[in-house]
């Protein structure tokens, strides 16, 4: 049975509840649809599954449909005992990108697990897509060295692009810079991108608040008298 435009649009809001392994289904509206099944049923409809039952859904209705990218919370990391965290301060010199942000992004894109391998094919570290790989010309992305780098410069480009405004930065991360420009330089209202955003600047905004002591033991520098609260994601 198909729905009126309407009804569909609020028939959705009440069925669309997340699954533990799912696909979303990218509606022209901008809505984005958690998914565990779908089927084409006549070359006009798709009859969507998801928790809570079916819904057909007109053909050109759907933008696309995408795999669901499932991140799992990072581990509380000590910077004492931070994996890779060499290569990440020479990245970071390297390319002018706070060391905390790279961190960041590696917690949440792979867990600091350098042999990751998304459903997108995304990759290492800081999982690369191929495209972007080859574009920065990494030869081995499974390398911690190379993937730390090339993610990095990627990053300096994305906060050169957004004038160092991180939400709009990581945005660009995990949906690609084109999305943000369809959506009117804005996060795009997407439950991945979102939650992404949402996840790296907390693990972010925490890693900046951490005590001076921790991070001064680490660089062998000394501890100043009056310490100055690092800035916040959301101040940049």
């Amino acid at each position: 049975m198909r729905l009126k435009s309407l009804a569909l649009s609020a028939f959705l809001v009440v069925l669309a509840a997340p699954a533990v392994r799912a696909e979303y289904i990218v509606l022209r509206s901008g809505q984005r649809i958690a998914v565990t099944g779908y089927q084409l049923l006549d070359n006009y409809s798709y009859r969507l599954q998801m928790k809570g039952g079916t819904v057909d859904v007109p053909v050109e209705q759907v933008l696309s449909i995408e795999p669901e990218e499932l991140f799992t919370p990072a581990p509380k990391v000590e910077v004492s005992q931070e994996p890779f965290g060499d290569l990440i301060r020479a990245a970071a010199k390297r390319y002018s990108v706070d060391a905390d942000l790279i961190t960041s992004v590696i917690a949440a894109e792979s867990n600091f697990d350098p042999k990751a391998i998304s459903r997108r094919n995304a990759r290492g570290l800081m999982q690369l897509l191929p495209t972007t790989a080859a574009h920065l010309g990494v030869k081995n992305v499974f390398d911690p060295q190379e993937n730390i780098d090339a993610g990095t410069h990627y990053l300096s480009e994305l906060l050169f692009l957004y004038k160092n405004d991180i939400a709009l930065t990581l945005a660009a991360y995990n949906a690609g810079p084109e999305r943000v420009q369809r959506f009117g330089q804005r996060v795009p209202p997407f439950a991945e991108t979102i939650s992404y955003v949402r996840r790296v600047k907390q693990t972010y905004n925490q890693r900046k608040s951490a005590i001076p002591t921790e991070k001064s033991k680490l660089l062998g520098t000394p501890i100043p008298a009056s310490p100055k609260t690092a800035p916040s994601a959301a101040s940049f």
